[in-house]
């Protein structure tokens, strides 16, 4: 800064900065004084101020003039640990985006012999300052600057275009870019975008940039059937995330979701967007590297202004294929409990006392158990049912979400304690049960009505009819109204309503709730027969240790069990159905699902508590490749 310039800001002539500044100011008055001293101090001035020390000697200390330092702590650590392994020292000034603090602290750089500057100009007419460090043949780097400046910035393009990338190898083909308005990076990535698709012949339309501050834009989403969603801020995929949710569609069931993300020391946990970490303290490094090149004249060729990190996403979480091209949902209506088993010697009887060996307490309730086995299967799951407000529901959703069974169809009832089942196991696998149904009692057709977005893309609804009777029949017309087809558990039940049955496409009952059913039968083919006469299109009678009989259009076989030691029977018959329903939904025949539906059940059986002992679809399949390996079958289906 010069005194020609000191005079120009204070409005005064050169002589009289000169009089102030050398204390022959006596016919000055104060308040011209304090005004000079003041923008003296400010703009850093002292006689010959400009000039270096003659001897020219390194302060081996770097300059860091930010635009603005709230959000750049990670690009700092970066530019200090390159500094430091260097032997060099910061001084770091803040902006705070105003040109005229801009100039103060440049003037308070060249005041301190700074032998290099990063620079992060507040504006285009930043670069007007730029000869005070020319003059002295001080190096700068510019960082994130217009246009107009040679300037480092990391190669948002390029992450833009690898975010599209991801989309495109899950099959999305609808997708668009989210936004921030006035945001260079946002205009960078959507760059990248639309270099993406072209790469891919893809067409681009600008209808493809929807913009976080447009109040239309999820009716954008929906109007032009987006799947697949490029966002260039985190928090702007955290409100999507949030309305998405709100609007009960889902991610990424409804649609995928990638994001770039800042690079934060702490992980967010929930919700867990897939993102390309942005590698600031990387790129801090690499800047602060250059410059110090620069000063120290080492040429090692061609600096790249462009910085680009090798960076993997972490985590995939938040990517499906779009529904359209995946095999359909499986969604489970049915008792969520806390399962209590006691091994005892023999079941409980009147009037006599039963010993307890041992305990254990366990996930369970019958939509619960064929969730988890559905899940385990490898398929898209989503449960509908009732919880309390104490312990155990906090336990139940931790399980569940740790099994991957999409959760919200799952309410909490602030009045009600979760459900619970006491379960007494013998030596031999028999059981027998009683049930606190707890929350699962307050479940009503209500719920199911509110919740039948849960039904979207099903292609089996499982009930059971341990809940009542309006809810399994409001829950099986909802399954019909979307395409799904019913796979009913009548236990409990002693008749099944006309208006229930015709709803019903799979009846599964076990012997001695066939009998009930039908008491005037006594053979198991009379039973099938009349189940299916009043309405049941499939009926299954499973028979334990026997394995199982089917009666269909054309179809009258019994299929024995398969060759497992019986330990717990509890869930036999969920497993079965899970098993059932997960094969149907791939395409295997009838036949063929209903054969490996009982290896299903075989498994299970062999270990004691139900979700434990539900088997995952490697371990089946590799079990009847040994066994029988004609069954299985490699079909075209996109697995979640």
């Amino acid at each position: 800064m010069t005194i020609k310039e000191i005079a120009s800001l204070a409005g005064v002539s050169i002589s009289t900065v000169s009089k102030i500044i050398n204390n022959k100011d006596q016919n000055i008055n104060s308040e011209t004084r304090n005004r000079v001293l003041k923008i003296v101090k400010e703009y850093n001035y002292t006689p010959y101020g400009m000039v270096k020390d003659l001897s020219n000697a390194k302060t081996f200390l770097l300059g860091v003039l930010l635009r603005t330092a709230s959000q750049t702590s990670l690009m700092l650590t970066g530019i200090l640990q390159s500094a430091q392994e260097h032997g060099y020292n910061i001084l770091l000034f803040d902006s705070k985006s105003s040109t005229e603090t801009e100039l103060k602290h440049i003037t308070s750089l060249i005041k301190n012999r700074v032998d290099g500057l990063i620079w992060e100009p507040v504006e285009g007419s930043s670069k007007q300052h730029e000869h005070y460090f020319l003059d002295q043949n001080i190096p700068v780097c510019y960082i994130g600057g217009p246009d107009t400046f040679p300037s480092y910035n990391i190669d948002f393009a390029q992450m833009g275009y690898e975010l599209t990338q991801k989309l495109l190898e899950h099959k999305h083909t609808k997708i668009a870019c989210l936004l921030k308005e006035k945001s260079r990076r946002s205009q960078l990535v959507a760059k990248g975008f639309k270099k993406c698709l072209f790469d891919h012949q893809l067409p681009y339309m600008d209808s493809m940039r929807l913009y976080i501050s447009d109040p239309d834009y999820m009716q954008k989403l929906a109007t032009y059937h987006i799947t697949g969603i490029v966002s260039s801020h985190y928090a702007s995929s955290l409100m999507l995330f949030e309305q998405m949710s709100r609007l009960h569609h889902y991610v990424p069931s409804d649609l995928s979701l990638v994001s770039l993300k800042d690079d934060v020391r702490e992980a967010i946990s929930y919700p867990n967007i897939s993102s390309l970490k942005i590698p600031y303290r990387e790129f801090g490094y690499y800047v602060c590297s250059e410059l110090i090149k620069k000063c120290e004249k080492i040429q090692d060729g061609e600096s790249a202004y462009l910085f680009h990190a090798a960076s993997n996403f972490d985590s995939e979480a938040s990517i499906s294929t779009p529904s359209y091209l995946r095999s359909k949902k499986i969604v489970v209506v049915g008792t969520i409990n806390m399962d209590c088993t006691f091994n005892v010697d023999m079941l409980p009887q009147s009037g006599k006392t039963t010993r307890i060996l041992s305990t254990a307490t366990t996930l369970g309730g019958k939509g619960a158990n064929q969730a988890v086995g559905v899940s385990k299967l490898g398929r898209e799951v989503s449960l509908i049912g009732e919880v309390g407000n104490d312990a155990d529901s906090s336990l139940i959703y931790e399980t569940l979400e740790k099994e991957h069974v999409l959760t919200q169809g799952i309410h909490r009832d602030l009045k009600s304690q979760t459900g619970r089942a006491y379960i007494y196991l013998e030596n031999d696998g028999e059981s027998a049960i009683t049930i606190l149904s707890g929350a699962n009692g307050n479940l009503s057709p209500e719920n199911i009505q509110n919740r039948q977005h849960l039904f979207r893309n099903a292609g089996y609804c499982l009930l059971s009819s341990e809940l009542s009777l309006p809810v399994i029949s409001e829950a099986a017309k909802t399954a019909k109204k979307y395409g799904a087809q019913n796979i009913l558990k009548p236990a409990a039940l002693k008749t099944v309503p006309e208006e229930l049955m015709k709803n019903i496409d799979i009846l599964v009952p076990n012997r001695k709730e066939a009998s009930v059913l039908c008491p005037q039968y006594q053979t198991i083919e009379e039973q099938a027969a009349y189940f299916f006469q009043n309405g049941a299109r499939t009926v299954i009678i499973t028979l334990g240790s026997k394995g199982c009989y089917l009666k269909a259009e054309g179809i009258e076989k019994y299929f024995p069990a398969a060759d497992f030691v019986s330990v717990d029977t509890t869930g036999g018959a969920d497993a079965f159905i899970s098993a059932l329903a997960s094969y149907l939904i791939e395409g295997y025949t009838l036949e063929e699902s209903v054969k490996i539906a009982t290896y299903a059940a075989g498994f299970c059986i062999s270990r004691q508590s139900v979700v434990p002992a539900l088997i995952d679809r490697g371990t089946l399949e590799t079990h009847i490749r040994q066994r029988e390996p004609e069954l299985l079958k490699h079909m075209n289906v996109i697995h979640v």
